[in-house]
This record gives structure tokens, sequence and C-alpha cells, in this order.
């Protein structure tokens, strides 16, 4: 399967956050139809069809992508326990 660049599906995820609340403010046909076209674009870029399945899948994704650069904390040498993790929110 593909997958979305990290810094893509970050930027999406970021962009329909601040979809989400300008519209939730304002409630204006424009805001609605870029809140729906990201939220498209999201499901398209995890290979999901509804915003929440969407974004666990990027959050998943996000997490892993995350995993791989940052660097195991002192101590937990091959566990492959990080320290962070990403964490979104619908």
């Amino acid at each position: 399967m593909l997958m979305a660049h990290p810094a893509i599906l970050r930027n999406l995820v970021e962009q329909y956050e601040a979809l989400q609340i300008r519209h939730a403010d304002e409630g204006s046909i424009e805001t609605l139809r870029r809140l729906e076209d990201v939220t498209y674009t999201l499901c398209v870029s995890t290979g999901t069809q509804t915003v929440e399945a969407a974004l666990a899948v990027a959050e998943q994704q996000l997490t892993n992508a995350l995993a791989e650069t940052v660097p195991v904390a002192p101590g937990r040498a091959g566990t492959g326990v990080v320290d962070d993790e990403v964490r979104l929110t619908a």
C-alpha cells in the first residue's frame, strides 16, 4: 500500500484541525468546502472512507515515522520503546 510522506500527512491533519475550528467559528460555505476537500484528501491519503478512520491511520503512520527517527531512550535500547507518541484528535 502506498503511504503519504509524513510531512504531507502532518500538514493535512493540521489543515483539517484548523478548518474544523474555523468552520465551527464561522460556519461559512467556503470554509465547509475547504474542510470537505481536506477531509477527502486525508481519506484518500490514508486509504480510508471516514475522517475518524483517516485520523486513526494518520496517527499510527506518524507514530511509526517518529519511531523510525527518534532515538530510543537510554536504557531502553533494543526494546523498541520510544519516549514520544503522536496523538491526533477529531
